[in-house]
């Protein structure tokens, strides 16, 4: 299955729900080319609150289309808003002298050890050599379950044994991935709430041990999000922005929830690029993110 069509199998709940209300709107207002109604404006407010594009994005989006006198449809002018919004979230990495090292970061459920191992499985696929850091170590089965995603992508794991210190588990893997060659370091951390100060500053020492093994790292730091929880995710990832220093969103669980517009609200609220959306659970299931193919898959289901 070729990446659109994945993406297209994620986000069909999302997209069928959305895209049928849109289009019963369109159907039913008089007003479908040209400026549309008061009474159309705020049904599509509704439905584009509905999908989790947010409170704040949905009215953005609205005024824009309500401004738009054109003969577009009213379906095509509020897909050309969605991916003006989503192309600002489309930013690509910097690139940097190898071993670069990438945090992976977020709450706990979100997906984030899955997403450590997927990553490894694409950039390993990509042709880059990547190896994987298990900085989880109050979890013994946080440990037992990303060793089990690195020998499924068939990738290098640097783990310690449980309740070691999670900063030196990352100085020494970077060590290694430099030491064997290695291009890129994906690192999982512990699952962590926003409100525990301790852990946030757990993730703090983390990244100044990081930056002691390799010039400027960590290089990338990725906050995975569940697209499931909507509006909550982007709360929590505002306070990640503030402490750890988050420069990329991963957006999981696309393909279980109906609120795939979430990715607008967070392209619009956070400033933050998306680097990758999931859609399933499978190990080729993590995919680049695209604002085109995104827009696409919410508009054309089939």
């Amino acid at each position: 299955m070729s990446i659109v069509s994945r993406l297209r199998e994620g986000l069909r709940r999302t997209a069928e729900r959305w895209t049928g209300g849109l289009d019963r709107l369109s159907r039913g207002s008089s007003t479908a080319a040209g400026t549309p109604s008061g009474e159309t404006l705020e049904v599509l407010e509704e439905l584009l609150i509905e999908a989790d594009v947010g409170v704040e994005t949905a009215g953005r989006v609205v005024a824009r289309v309500g401004e738009d006198d054109t003969a577009v449809d009213l379906r095509e002018r509020v897909k050309a808003e969605m991916l003006g919004v989503l192309a600002g979230a489309e930013t690509p990495a910097v690139e940097v002298p190898a071993p670069r090292v990438v945090l992976v970061v977020g709450v706990n459920g979100t997906g984030k050890t899955t997403t450590v191992g997927k990553l490894a499985h694409r950039s390993r696929v990509d042709g880059l050599a990547p190896l994987i850091c298990a900085a989880d170590t109050f979890r013994a089965a946080a440990v037992e379950q990303i060793a089990v995603w690195a020998e499924r992508a068939s990738v290098d794991i640097v783990r310690a044994g449980a309740g070691a210190d999670p900063a030196a588990v990352v100085f020494d893997a970077i060590s290694a991935a430099r030491a064997r060659g290695r291009d890129v370091v994906f690192v999982d951390t512990a699952g962590r709430l926003h409100t525990r100060s301790d852990l946030m500053a757990e993730l703090g020492k983390i990244r100044r041990v990081a930056g002691k093994a390799a010039a400027g790292a960590p290089h990338e730091v990725l906050l995975v999000v569940d697209a499931s929880v909507g509006q909550n995710g982007i709360a929590q990832a505002r306070q990640f922005l503030e402490t750890a220093g988050v420069t990329g969103i991963v957006l999981t669980k696309l393909d279980g929830t109906a609120k795939g517009g979430v990715a607008v609200a967070i392209a619009a609220e956070l400033g933050v690029p998306i680097r990758y959306v999931g859609v399933g659970e499978g190990i080729d299931d993590l995919l680049p993110f695209s604002a085109a193919e995104y827009v696409n898959a919410l508009f054309d289901p089939t």
